[in-house]
């Protein structure tokens, strides 16, 4: 069979001969396609358009993806998918101009020592393949791409590489390269040498926060290094590398965003915390928590990415099972008391305590938080922020709001005694009372409280309960698949209990949707302790963790790791997901 020619009559021709399109539907598109589509679409998104499906399979849905991979596999070569995350961006663009790839439809997605390789939209039409070989002097090796996404790559990534060098030619980049300390830095500040009002820094940063929404990360990184800037992501809970932008651009990148999040671009001494708001590609409204920290070679940005669905998820959503979401809504309904949430940094406390109070959140009920910072800002809530710089802290701030009338107070965390000892005045004055602390497990929360001095009757009196939490890394639902397991690996996480295993458990080998990692999104392990009559005859002076723990397990407290054992049991995740997070397993 003859290889089709990449023009709309050549593909449809194609199709018609492999009984995947009828001759007539393709006689109409030839006759009514206009010129103007003829010039600006690819032949494959003409066809992709139309929304035909298979003429042999009714089934099959004539996407522009599969119509990509039926081509490459016309002509022999292989298929590539696009993960902007693995791709350097300022290497690729470096090859050829964005006229001459615009031209003939191609983009360089990977540069190395010894090889280029070369995304295409029409693999017959290789004319460039000579001329561009005299110039890179290397092996090159073509694959097929989506047309659209590689038009839209295209324009993406030689915007930010004509953004970047635009900055540089406006003065940025006669910078020293070779700043290490920070008394220069500060100078340069001070100098003002560092347009952050540039259009080409403001594109930069635009494109950066588009492309972390776009990724799904929930932190995006701004490193500043000897010789360049590192810009990263965490997604999933995971750290990637992104991109690396040249050190006298990247202080101009850290005061444009320090100038969004209102903060003194000037102090480049001491780190600040400041917020801003934007909106993601499709419109919705992000709240982004930005802070700034002094290092060796200038300042680091972390922006925190707080997704607005958070507040719309129920229970459920976040991973709570049906018996643990009618333990924790029960804890919730009480009219006073105290409840805490414990866990690391980033396991998901903050999201809990949000999704509660604003459940609780009606308008017979006054909902009064102090956080530091405020994460989110949330309408039917009363938030106060600490402010340490006028000695508003969290025990001033729970003393403040003790005044105003609240039903439901939300203590960001309880660091010291003097917070403490105000959530249990609150308490005592029939208030609820939600807050956090760090702490490895639910038990050790009793243990923590005894350490910063509360007294065991208070704790007895007003601790409704405690919740441990971690998050673990959910298994792509596009890739997933049954597989068998280690009993080995099952026993070490259930052990000491006799929990039978399941006959098959999932795994996932990765796919375009989790950029062959296997995992996408996260989902919450909770350890409940309600805190039982018999559980509080257990907290005295000479309180023992060890035993008031065994106490909890036998009252019903499911511990965390065999709360990772029924997410693993359910096909949620994996058994490594739930070791790298649960604490080790106890003995009883």
């Amino acid at each position: 069979m003859t290889k089709p020619v990449c023009t709309l009559e050549g593909i449809l021709e194609a199709l018609v001969s492999q009984d995947i399109v009828e001759q007539e539907k393709a006689s109409m598109v030839t006759s009514l396609v206009s010129s103007q589509d003829r010039k600006s679409l690819h032949p494959l998104e003409i066809i992709a358009g139309r929304q035909w499906t298979h003429h042999a399979d009714s089934e099959q849905v004539l996407s522009l993806d599969m119509l990509t991979d039926w081509l490459a596999e016309q002509s022999g070569i292989s298929r590539y998918h696009f993960d902007p995350l693995k791709m350097d961006v300022a290497s690729c663009t470096s090859i050829i101009s964005y006229a001459y790839a615009s031209r003939f439809g191609i983009l360089p997605v990977k540069v190395s020592d010894t090889e280029v390789v070369i995304a295409v939209t029409d693999p017959y039409n290789l004319e460039w393949m000579d001329e561009l070989d005299r110039i890179v002097n290397k092996p090159m090796t073509t694959v097929l791409a989506n047309p659209r996404e590689l038009k839209n790559y295209l324009i993406e990534f030689y915007s930010v590489s004509r953004a970047m060098e635009g900055a540089g030619n406006k003065g940025l980049g006669e910078l020293p390269g070779n700043i290490q300390n920070l008394e220069q830095l500060i100078e340069l500040g001070k100098a003002g040498k560092v347009d952050a009002e540039d259009q080409h820094i403001v594109s930069i940063v635009d494109w950066l926060m588009q492309y972390a929404f776009n990724q799904r990360a929930s932190d995006s990184h701004i490193e500043p290094r000897r010789d360049q800037g590192n810009v990263r992501f965490r997604i999933d809970g995971v750290m990637h590398q992104v991109y690396e932008i040249p050190a006298n651009i990247t202080a101009a990148v850290v005061s444009r965003i320090k100038i969004m999040g209102r903060l003194d671009v000037a102090e480049k001494r001491k780190p600040q915390d400041g917020r801003i708001k934007t909106l993601s590609p499709d419109g919705a409204e992000i709240e982004l928590r930005l802070s700034s920290m002094p290092t060796a070679f200038g300042e680091k940005l972390v922006l925190r990415i707080f997704d607005p669905e958070v507040l719309v998820k129920n229970f459920a959503a976040l991973g709570l099972e049906k018996k643990e979401s009618d333990t924790w809504n029960d804890m919730i309904s009480r009219p006073f008391g105290i409840i805490l949430v414990t866990g690391p940094t980033g396991s998901g406390k903050t999201t809990t305590l949000y999704t509660s109070l604003k459940q609780l959140a009606t308008p017979e009920v006054n909902v009064c938080t102090i956080e530091d910072p405020i994460e989110l800002v949330e309408p039917s809530f009363n938030q106060m922020q600490v402010q340490h710089n006028i000695d508003l802290d969290f025990a001033t701030g729970v003393k403040t709001l003790l005044r105003q009338d609240p039903d439901i107070i939300m203590v960001g965390e309880i660091r010291d005694r003097e917070t403490a000892e105000m959530a249990v005045q609150a308490a005592l004055t029939g208030h609820l009372v939600l807050s956090t602390l760090h702490t490895n497990d639910a038990p050790s929360a009793i243990a923590r409280l005894t350490e910063i001095g509360v007294p065991s009757y208070l704790i007895t009196a007003t601790l409704i309960g405690v919740v441990a939490q971690r998050l673990v890394r959910t298994l792509c639902p596009h890739c997933k698949h049954e597989t068998s397991f280690n009993l080995v690996d099952w026993q070490a996480l259930i052990k000491p209990w006799t929990t039978s295993p399941p006959e098959k458990i999932a795994s996932a080998e990765g796919c375009l949707e989790c950029r062959q990692t296997g995992f996408k999104g996260r989902v919450g392990i909770y350890e409940m302790m309600p805190l039982s009559d018999t559980l509080k005859q257990e907290i005295d002076d000479n309180f023992d963790l060890l035993k008031f723990r065994k106490t909890a397990i036998r009252q019903g407290m499911k511990p965390l790791n065999l709360a990772g054992a029924q997410k693993v049991a359910r096909g949620m995740t994996t058994i490594e997901e739930v070791l790298k997070v649960a604490p080790p397993r106890y003995d009883i």
